[in-house]
């Protein structure tokens, strides 16, 4: 008789920081009465696919914040990105994981359906090393959005810029990345050893240090809306937007 393939272990973990350069201690911000770093944390917390959730930080008074609202938090030493913030929380860790997912504070709408899919079809496409899927993209010509260049489910660039250029006049191509990234065990150590990388300083985005060495990154296009806070305007955004949301009732 045939066994049932084992479930897939997954950590969510998300990297969160106080003295955000854009917008001031925007992991603190209200939303309907609750930090935005804890709608982060309750959305995510109704994943099917996670095991735990945890919330990464350097920052005492984000870690009181976090705490009164029931929210687990691994303290972390300062870092250089999110991604090596969440590498050095995996190795405190008690439990191994099959997936180490990355889960950016800074989107307080994000769908843990979502969350579900990149578990899934990374589950499913282990060849690769990370797996960040993609969205439909209107507006291109924001440097705060970072867009995805691939072919055939293999991330070859990510931008600030309006990539691929419009030469011929016509591109219904662009996509941007949404902030959950799926990591196996061994490439999120590996990722943390690695320099800084070149295009990663110039670009002003973690994942190019992966490209930048030789790392394979997988992608696939996810329905549906999100977006990062990174400005005021951002905010007001989400302050909106959360009072229609239909998964706020569920937390």
């Amino acid at each position: 008789m045939k066994k049932n393939k084992p479930k897939t272990l997954s950590v969510g973990l998300i990297p969160v920081r106080l003295n955000s350069s854009r917008l001031f201690k925007k992991a603190l911000l209200e939303i309907d009465k609750m930090p935005m770093v804890v709608h982060t944390y309750k959305r995510a917390v109704l994943s099917k696919s996670l095991e735990k959730v945890f919330i990464c930080t350097d920052s005492n008074e984000i870690s009181r914040v976090a705490k009164r609202f029931r929210c687990n938090v691994i303290k972390t030493g300062a870092a250089n990105t999110g991604t090596d913030r969440i590498s050095e929380a995996a190795e405190k860790l008690k439990k191994n994981y099959d997936l180490y997912v990355d889960i950016q504070g800074d989107e307080p709408l994000i769908n843990p359906k979502h969350i579900d899919k990149v578990i899934e079809w990374h589950s499913k496409n282990m060849d690769y090393d990370i797996v960040v899927p993609s969205l439909s993209l209107r507006d291109a010509n924001n440097p705060n959005i970072v867009k995805i260049v691939e072919s055939k489910n293999k991330v070859l660039y990510f931008s600030r810029a309006t990539v691929p250029y419009p030469y011929n006049k016509k591109n219904n191509y662009y996509s941007k990345h949404l902030s959950v990234i799926s990591f196996k065990p061994k490439s999120l150590k590996q990722f943390r050893k690695l320099p800084r990388g070149k295009i990663e300083k110039i670009e002003g985005i973690e994942l190019m240090r992966a490209l930048e060495n030789n790392m394979k990154i997988g992608t696939f296009r996810l329905n549906g809306s999100s977006f990062s806070v990174d400005t005021n305007d951002d905010f007001i955004k989400a302050l909106k937007f959360m009072n229609i949301d239909k998964i706020r009732k569920k937390y």
